[in-house]
C-alpha cells in the first residue's frame, strides 16, 4: 500500500471491489467480448453497490468520497482484462455522468443524475464526429433554437455505449459563425425521435458498444441545455484533463496487470533446464518495464493529488496519457513476446490485452494532439482555464 495516498480504507475499497469483479463480472466477461454486448444486470448491480456514486453527492445517492477511490475503481477494472467493460463503466460514470453533475441544473440532476449513480439509466458522451475526431473546434452538428425547443442535426462517431445507453450527453453548435465559443452542451434521451445508432466494429475493447450516431431533426425542450449556452467548448476542455488522467491510470493498470501476469508465467515455463525468470536478457527487459511503469504510476497518483486539491492538470494530465499510454503498450508488446507463441493464443491474456490497449494513444485525444497540446503551453506559454460553471 503507497500509505501516502491511500489509507486502510482505500485498500479495504481495494480488496472488496476485487472481490466483487471476481464474483459478478469475470464469469461473464468471455460472453460479453464475443457478443459485444454488457448485460444490464451488471449496472444495476454497480449501482447497489454504491460503485457509479463514488465521487458525486449524498443528495442524489452517491458517496461523496475522495478521488483515489476512483483511483482504485479504475485500476481494478483494468485488471479483469476486458478494456471494453472498463470502458463502459467509466465513460458512464465518468464523461457522461460529470457534463451531468457539474453543467445539468437541479432537475436535470434529480432526472438523471439520480438514476445515473443508481445504475438504472446508462449514459454516453457525444463529442467526436466523423469528419472532425481530435478537432472538437470543427464539429458541424447543429442545434437550433426554435421557440420553446432545439432542433438537433448531424452525427457522432467512437462513442462508448452509444448504442445501449439511455440518454446521451451531445455538443452541438448553437452559433456556427462563433466556432468554438458558439458551442453547447444538451442531454438527450435515447428514444427521442430521429436518433438511430449504428454499432461499429472494433479491432479490441469488444465487449462495449461503439457507435456513430446520427441526428435527425431531434427535437429536445430548451430545458435539456446544460449549463449556459456557448460555454460547451470550454466544459469539454475542462473534463478532458480528468479524461486524459483516467486513461493515463487505466494504462499504467493494465500495464501493472500484464508485469504481474508475465512474471508468474516466467517462474513457471521452463526453457534448456531451467525457467525462463532466470535469463538474463528476460530479467533485465522486466526490470526496465516495471521501473517504467512504476514512474507512470507514481507521477499519475501525484496528479490525481493535485486534482482533487482542485489545480487545474490539464499539462499535466496531458502528460500523463500521453507517456503512460505510451508505456503500456510498449510493456503489453514486450510481455506478450515473453510469452512466445503462447502469447498470439487467445487462451492467454495478453493477446486481449495487446489489443484492448492499443487504443489508450488514439481515444480521448490521440498522441499526437496531445504533444501539440503540452509544446503549446511550454513553448508558446498558452495558458488553459477551466469554465466558471
Amino acid at each position: 500500500m503507497n500509505s501516502r495516498y491511500f489509507t486502510e480504507e482505500h485498500e479495504l475499497f481495494r480488496k472488496s471491489f476485487r472481490e466483487f469483479l471476481q464474483k459478478e463480472v469475470v464469469p461473464h466477461i468471455d460472453k460479453w467480448e464475443k457478443t459485444g454486448t454488457i448485460e444490464r444486470f451488471i449496472w444495476e448491480k454497480f449501482g447497489e453497490m454504491g460503485y457509479f456514486g463514488l465521487n458525486y453527492p449524498e443528495q442524489y445517492g452517491g458517496l461523496d468520497l475522495d478521488i483515489f477511490y476512483t483511483v482504485i475503481f479504475l485500476e481494478e477494472l483494468q485488471k479483469i482484462n476486458s478494456g471494453g467493460f472498463a470502458a463502459a463503466m467509466w465513460a458512464h460514470a465518468y464523461l457522461a455522468m460529470t457534463h451531468v453533475a457539474k453543467e445539468g441544473d437541479e432537475a436535470i440532476k434529480e432526472k438523471y443524475l439520480t438514476a445515473s449513480i443508481s445504475g438504472e439509466k446508462i449514459g454516453c458522451l457525444c463529442i467526436s464526429e466523423p469528419s472532425g475526431g481530435s478537432d472538437v473546434a470543427g464539429m458541424r452538428t447543429t442545434a437550433v433554437k426554435k421557440g420553446d425547443k432545439y432542433v438537433i442535426n448531424g452525427s457522432k462517431t467512437f462513442i462508448t455505449n452509444g448504442v445501449y445507453s439511455d440518454y446521451l450527453v451531445v455538443a452541438a453548435k448553437t452559433n456556427p459563425e462563433l466556432k468554438a465559443k458558439g458551442m453547447s452542451i444538451f442531454i438527450v434521451d435515447r428514444d427521442t425521435p430521429g436518433i438511430s445508432a449504428t454499432k461499429l466494429d472494433k479491432l479490441g475493447w469488444r465487449a462495449s458498444d461503439t457507435a456513430e450516431i446520427a441526428f435527425d431533426n431531434v427535437e429536445i425542450p430548451v430545458s435539456n441545455l446544460m449549463g449556459e449556452e456557448g460555454k460547451g467548448f470550454p466544459y469539454i476542455m475542462q473534463h478532458f484533463a480528468f479524461e486524459r488522467l483516467i486513461m493515463g491510470i487505466n494504462a499504467h493498470a493494465r500495464a501493472e496487470f500484464a508485469l504481474d501476469y508475465t512474471l508468474q508465467y516466467m517462474k513457471e515455463r521452463e526453457a534448456f533446464g531451467t525457467t525462463i525468470d532466470k535469463f538474463q536478457a528476460l530479467r533485465h527487459t522486466y526490470a526496465d518495464m516495471a521501473s517504467e511503469v512504476e514512474m507512470a504510476k507514481e507521477f499519475n497518483y501525484s496528479i490525481a493529488e493535485r486534482m482533487h486539491r482542485g489545480v487545474y492538470v490539464v499539462k499535466e494530465a496531458s502528460m500523463s496519457k500521453l507517456l503512460s499510454t505510451k508505456i503500456a503498450d510498449e510493456v503489453i508488446y514486450k510481455c506478450l513476446q515473453f510469452l512466445g507463441g503462447y502469447g498470439y493464443m487467445e487462451d492467454y491474456p495478453l493477446a486481449r490485452l495487446l489489443r484492448d490497449s492499443r487504443l489508450g494513444p488514439i481515444g480521448g485525444g490521440t498522441s499526437e494532439i496531445l504533444r501539440e497540446i503540452i509544446a503549446k503551453m511550454l513553448i508558446d506559454g498558452k495558458e488553459y482555464k477551466p469554465a466558471a460553471k
